[in-house]
């Protein structure tokens, strides 16, 4: 077998530099084509095509390739090598088969549908089905222009055993960075289902942590842009996600794929600047603190939360009968008198509002009748006997004009919003009592915040389609194609304005409903979101399978779902062992000594613990580095004293008393052990901002690379951070330490136990629990999953 292995080997090898001599005979050839800078159109289509020929061929030669599917079709006679990479090449002389095919391509699905056995394969292809034989089916790794990996994941001719995992676990091994991958070469089955769907479908993926959802939903987007290229485009497509460290974390995936231009943002982000409003930073933070940051957990949440009423679809309803009741009272009692002597009848001014501008919206109809009075207006002046009546005329006209337009209804959306919350004085045809489908307490919450001037999230769907109903979606370009990530979190009545402005319901809808941990506005089932949708047009597919974290840390998650949340959507692990989690309580002995002051950073590989050098390689390292002694943000950002709780005259006493505290001794210990250890990225999440900023406190001066997310920042730089556990949603590391996972952290309500599953399931190959002794009861140390206590020099380690 061992010879087969270095025969495959041998013959990728010479394969490989075959490929790359090509290529480079192919990319001479157009870097020396000269670069046409004239005005015909034709020309500038030709130099378009080779100057991305060039891009793609000088990406194309560093990594050719990820795969080899050898293929026969039934009406061929001989197989065929096919050999798959992210980006297609032809060869430079015409041939039936193609030097790299796309990943997209049609026959490339072949290499992740099938999964092995003696019976024949098809694909969908432009002209129909095509059935044939897979003989052989291999990954290859090449880095730089090397070969470093072959495997063969089905062989047809093989006596040997089938290894199909063999070479995603591999891959999964891999330590992380500060970005998300392409995961093209080990795409699996049920994924390629959902990349490859069609494309005016809402497609709603329930996804378990770590099955690859949001990487999944960016490939298909590329997939689009390749199957549909004539009918969408890359500018017209947009990804929606929770913040915008978020983004930065997930920027890297479509430029790795050859795509570009794809537009990122935030739905308040986006809805504020479709509305022209500039909202308030603090907004989010404050309902943040408002939800997680208060002692004795979660205010009960119920279907007359703010957040959960208005981010229901119940409220157009309303809004629909507001927008009728200025409509019909749109134009002012009485006729438009200009000047003395000339008369425009309210009656024709009805007309043309009602009949002849009816079938624009309001604020446009309102537009055209004006400007229509406008035109009249002129006409009527060049009936003036002199030029000075005309002057006067003009002058006096000119003011009325103004003043009868001020007396139509106004068609503004924050005023409308406010009139019908009560917050501004309503139209004199509005009934004199609040709408009774609005709750009490929220129509006098939002009335008092509307008259501060404070908008929240919440609010931003109703501003919406009280404009959208005011002005249409002239002036906003409609999307071919919307991905929605964390969707567990956007409210249906996001998800309906969205709707509003996107071509054929062409969604990616994604989420885990075992993340939810944001249930005060986001939906409790997806139901919520199927059912904006006719049949016809939404499918539904289940991700089951983790492909982030090893089995002992998936199966300890799946313990807190079970015993906490009493949920069904549990994670099928894939075959990656690795160390058990680990139970450590505050205090407990055996703690490892840190014997110097400095961890990473600099000072790397002068730090042990036991006797062993900490952070001697890239471990936990920023790229960016610190700023005094460690001091920043995840974002790079100096963090000002007062942020960080810096100790200075006033609070002195407090930071002396954190360095001496056990907690905190215990917590900067496991950081310094995990840290040590051959990890990029290692994380400490804690239970609420106000613990992160006070750990982060005492432990920048023993750690002089680690960062503080505390929400505010824009890049996630990776390395050591500290952060609180709702902000790590979407974010995963080499090893997480979970503080406080205590009952007085973490109470016994499913809603705390998704919280403690969000934390868990952050950590790839290794998770501990520090904790006060109480752990909640949905906590569960199954024998060999979970070891108890500090780690000693002879525990044995994966």
């Amino acid at each position: 077998m061992e010879d087969n292995l270095q025969s495959a080997y041998q013959e990728e090898e010479d394969r490989l530099d075959k490929t790359l001599v090509e290529i480079d005979a192919v990319l001479e050839k157009l870097r020396n084509t000269p670069v046409y800078t004239g005005h015909d159109y034709t020309e500038q289509a030709l130099e378009a095509s080779r100057e991305q020929r060039r891009r793609d061929l000088t990406k194309l030669r560093q990594e050719p390739y990820f795969g080899r599917l050898d293929f026969q079709g039934t009406d061929e006679h001989e197989r065929k090598a096919l050999y798959i990479g992210k980006i297609g090449a032809d060869r430079e002389q015409v041939s039936d088969r193609p030097l790299v095919i796309d990943w997209r391509a049609p026959v490339a699905s072949l290499f992740y549908s099938f999964t092995g056995g003696t019976e024949p394969a098809s694909y969908e292809a432009p002209d129909g089905l095509v059935e044939g034989l897979v003989y052989l089916k291999r990954n290859v790794v090449i880095r730089k222009q090397i070969l470093e990996r072959v495997a063969d994941t089905f062989n047809r001719e093989s006596d040997g055993p089938a290894v199909s995992d063999e070479f995603l676990v591999y891959r999964l091994g891999e330590n992380k960075d500060n970005r998300l991958r392409d995961i093209v070469s080990t795409i699996q089955e049920e994924q390629d289902k959902i990349i490859r769907a069609a494309k005016n479908t809402a497609l709603i993926i329930q996804g378990v942590a770590g099955s690859g959802k949001t990487t999944v939903a960016l490939h298909r987007l590329a997939f689009l842009l390749y199957q549909y290229k004539d009918q969408v485009s890359a500018e017209k497509m947009i990804i929606f996600a929770p913040n915008r460290m978020f983004l930065d974390y997930i920027s890297d995936v479509l430029p790795e794929l050859g795509v570009g231009n794809i537009a990122q943002n935030t739905f308040p982000d986006w809805a504020a600047e479709v509305l022209g409003l500039e909202l308030p930073q603090q907004d989010a933070t404050q309902t943040l603190n408002r939800w997680f940051e208060t002692s004795g957990g979660m205010p009960e949440i119920t279907e007359e939360t703010p957040g959960r009423f208005k981010g229901s679809t119940a409220l157009m309803g309303l809004i629909e009968d507001s927008i009728k009741l200025l409509e019909a009272d749109a134009v002012p009692e009485g006729d438009f008198i200009p000047w003395e002597g000339t008369v425009l009848r309210r009656s024709m001014i009805l007309r043309w509002h009602n009949e002849e501008y009816a079938p624009y919206p309001p604020a446009k109809r309102k537009e055209r009748v004006m400007a229509r009075i406008h035109r009249w207006i002129e006409m009527e002046l060049k009936k003036s006997p002199s030029a000075a009546a005309m002057k006067e005329r003009k002058k006096k006209g000119a003011q009325r004009e103004k003043a009868y337009s001020a007396k139509w209804s106004k068609y503004d959306p924050l005023t409308i919003y406010k009139q019908i919350f009560r917050a501004a004085k309503t139209p004199e045809s509005w009934p004199a009592e609040p709408p009774e489908i609005i709750p009490a307490g929220v129509l006098k919450e939002t009335a008092k915040e509307l008259k501060k001037g404070i908008i929240r999230e919440e609010d931003l769907p109703p501003l919406l389609y009280i404009h959208y109903l005011l002005n249409g979606n002239e002036g906003i370009s409609r999307f071919d194609h919307v991905v929605i990530d964390e969707a567990q979190d956007f409210s249906p009545f996001q998800i309906a304005i969205l709707d509003l402005y996107v071509r054929g319901h062409s969604f990616t809808i994604l989420g885990d409903l075992s993340q939810g941990i944001h249930a005060y506005k986001g939906v409790h089932g997806w139901e919520e979101m199927q059912k904006l949708f006719d049949p016809e047009h939404t499918a539904y597919h289940a991700l089951t399978r983790s492909y982030r974290s090893t089995m002992e840390i998936i199966e300890f998650a799946n313990g807190i779902l079970s015993a906490g949340v009493n949920s069904p959507l549990l994670a099928v692990p894939v075959f990656r062992s690795g160390n058990p989690v680990r139970l450590i309580a505050y205090g407990e002995a055996g703690r490892p000594e840190v014997q110097s002051s400095k961890v990473g950073g600099s000072e790397a590989g002068r730090s042990e613990v036991d006797g062993s050098e900490v952070g001697g390689s890239e471990v936990g390292r920023s790229e960016a580095g610190a700023t005094d002694a460690g001091r920043s943000k995840a974002d790079g950002s100096e963090v000002r004293d007062s942020e960080a709780g810096v100790p200075d005259a006033g609070n002195l006493l407090k930071t002396n008393e954190l360095h001496l505290d056990p907690r905190v001794q215990d917590l900067r210990a496991a950081l310094a052990a995990l840290s040590g250890r051959e990890y990029r990225t290692v994380a400490v999440l804690t239970r609420s901002l106000r613990e992160a900023t006070e750990l982060y406190t005492a432990l920048a001066e023993h750690f002089s690379d680690i960062h503080l997310i505390d929400g505010s920042m824009t890049a996630y730089q990776g390395g050591l951070s500290i952060l609180p556990v709702y902000l790590s949603k979407g974010l995963e590391f080499d090893a997480v330490i979970l503080a406080d996972a205590d009952r007085g952290h973490y109470g016994e309500a499913a809603w705390d136990a998704k919280l403690m599953y969000v934390g868990c399931t952050r950590a790839l190959h290794e998770l501990w629990l520090l904790h006060d002794g109480e752990l909640p009861a949905y906590v569960q140390a199954s024998e060999g999953e979970v070891l108890i206590g500090w780690p000693t020099e002879t525990s044995p380690q994966k």
